[in-house]
């Protein structure tokens, strides 16, 4: 019997999806199946505030998502930046270790990166708030392929 491997999810089944589960979203198909562009809003509590969030997505490429509103987002007291993100005043977010394969174009953006963007903001609220960031803790050397864990 002969493996086959599972193939890439196309930019449209992705946008589709997303469109899916966030229908006020806007989505972007950036070339024929080559990106896209989503923008929506994300509430991690039922206490936390809207947040605007864009994810740009190309083919062969990890999803990038930044959140664009608020922004500055607020940081802890005595902080001087944001935590787990690639780019402090672009608000890039680090959601997983890309090394690890932890996404892959196997997965769904829907059922994967928004939870992660989700638990990430309810961890930045908690870290807003205490000043201890209690999520996965990476050390980001510099860039996103530069990383690795920290127990």
């Amino acid at each position: 019997m002969e493996m086959t491997k599972k193939k890439r999810i196309s930019v449209h089944a992705q946008g589709g999806m997303l469109r899916h589960f966030f229908p006020s979203s806007t989505l972007k198909i950036v070339g024929y199946d080559k990106g896209l562009i989503w923008v929506g809003k994300l509430q991690p509590t039922n206490l936390s505030i809207t947040y605007d969030i864009r994810i740009e997505y190309n083919i062969g490429c990890n999803p990038n998502i930044y959140v664009i509103s608020p922004n500055p987002l607020p940081l802890a007291k005595d902080a001087t930046k944001l935590p787990h993100t690639y780019n402090h005043e672009k608000q890039h977010l680090c959601l997983y270790h890309r090394l690890m394969n932890e996404w892959n174009e196997r997965k769904m953006i829907a059922k994967t990166i928004i939870p992660w963007t989700s638990e990430w903001l309810f961890h930045y609220e908690i870290w807003v708030t205490t000043g201890t960031w209690h999520g996965l803790s990476l050390i980001h050397i510099s860039e996103p392929t530069r990383l690795r864990r920290i127990s």
